[in-house]
């Protein structure tokens, strides 16, 4: 394995990574995000993620832990575990999250409130995508390492469906904030965990990742992202009262992250 070799597969996870800075230009673009928007957007995000989480990463997830335990019906049973397991965390992560952005907490008005639930929305997007994206990168990273023709493709649609999730990050900090630039930030660096976890993975965790390893972190983040999409995603959608728009954000969501998963086949 040469430094060219090497660079190559890391310049393949960095430019799939940083495509949800195009999701975070393209939701910080708008003047002023309106209710319309803001509920399709956020219903797009938790269409995405729902739909990735049950047709790509449990599935995953199961498959690896089969590998681990040799039968299918214990490896559906710990992926389940894994599953819930990974909701529970996050729900005590919600439980503990602090004041300042807990919609939970007092506010002196309607629009604080509001604001906080935003905040709260937008930290926790970019915390579930971040984990989903770790290794991601570390995946892109391996099959540019063994087979740059399939790295490629692999890597495009990665960047595809990375773009959306820009826009999940970026939509709720920017009305929470006010701010386009931190908006964009947020976006860039939930990104950033795919070459991340690109280069822990090469340099530490590589000897000792296995089926099983992997297998319980797909599952458990595939509960992670559940859990945010239904109390956070969808709950601040409907919050806006445009009802229809966030759901047909869901569906254009499933849809955007079906043709792109199909780019892997």
């Amino acid at each position: 394995m040469d430094l060219t070799t090497v660079a190559f597969a890391f310049s393949l996870v960095l430019f799939s990574g940083l495509s949800t800075s195009i999701g975070g230009a393209l939701a910080v673009g708008k003047k002023e995000p309106g209710p319309g928007f803001m509920a399709a957007a956020l219903g797009l995000s938790a269409g995405v993620m729902l739909y990735v989480s049950f047709m790509e990463i449990l599935p995953e997830g199961i498959s690896k832990l089969g590998k681990a335990f040799g039968t299918e019906k214990s490896a559906t049973w710990a992926g389940i575990i894994a599953f819930f397991a990974g909701i529970a965390l996050i729900a005590i992560i919600d439980r503990a999250v602090p004041a300042e952005i807990n919609p939970h907490e007092p506010a002196t008005t309607e629009e604080e409130a509001r604001r906080k639930r935003l905040m709260k929305t937008g930290v926790f997007t970019a915390f579930a995508l971040a984990l989903h994206n770790f290794p991601e990168g570390f995946a892109t990273f391996l099959s540019g390492l063994e087979a740059p023709e399939i790295a490629i493709p692999i890597a495009v649609a990665i960047a595809i469906h990375n773009i959306p999730e820009g826009i999940a990050v970026a939509v709720p900090l920017r009305a929470a904030t006010g701010s386009r630039t931190k908006a964009f930030w947020w976006a860039t660096v939930s990104g950033l965990a795919e070459p991340v976890g690109a280069l822990i993975g090469f340099a530490i965790l590589m000897p000792f990742i296995g089926p099983a390893t992997m297998g319980f972190s797909f599952a458990a983040i595939a509960g992670i992202m559940v859990f945010i999409s239904l109390d956070e995603l969808l709950p601040t959608a409907e919050e806006t009262g445009k009802h229809h728009f966030a759901i047909y954000g869901v569906i254009a969501g499933m849809a955007i992250m079906a043709v792109s998963l199909m780019l892997f086949m």
